[in-house]
């Protein structure tokens, strides 16, 4: 389900985030952050696989806050051929299982308020929504909102 990155893998990773399906829902800078994350020292790149092996996905773990044990999902995205299977829940599932593994108390997620499937995914995955950041980002010439998302480590099912 999940494996860490390697250079290998960055053209599909950057090819997917520069995608029409996929980069409209993704910061402006998130496929240009893809290759640096490999080497980040606060950040991990993990590729998601679909059941045959196969990637399918990814996303970048950066540290918030290491002294509160706080992690933050970025750069969250699937191949739109795995839309609506299922992997997206168990994806977010699988991350947050990996970061409270690696000693992390909260994982935090912020999607824009028009990413309907993100919010769904994010919620299916045991996530809760903790609030919305009005109007916080200029994207597709319009102000768009962030909706925060946080799963702490006793929550995990």
């Amino acid at each position: 389900m999940l494996r860490p990155a390697t250079a290998e893998d960055l053209p599909f990773l950057e090819a997917l985030a520069r995608s029409p399906e996929v980069e409209p829902f993704l910061a402006p800078s998130a496929a240009d952050r893809i290759a640096p994350s490999l080497h980040a020292q606060d950040e991990e790149l993990l590729v998601i696989t679909a059941d045959e092996g196969r990637p399918a996905g990814a996303a970048r773990l950066s540290e918030r806050s290491p002294t509160s044990r706080i992690v933050s999902l970025h750069t969250v995205m699937l191949d739109p051929a795995a839309r609506g299977t299922g992997l997206g829940a168990r994806a977010a599932r699988a991350l947050a299982a990996h970061a409270f593994a690696a000693g992390w108390h909260r994982v935090e997620a912020e999607v824009y308020g028009f990413n309907a499937a993100a919010r769904r995914t994010f919620a299916a995955a045991g996530f809760a929504q903790e609030g919305i950041r009005r109007r916080a980002y200029r994207r597709h010439d319009a102000w768009q909102d962030g909706v925060l998302f946080a799963l702490l480590a006793d929550e995990l099912r």
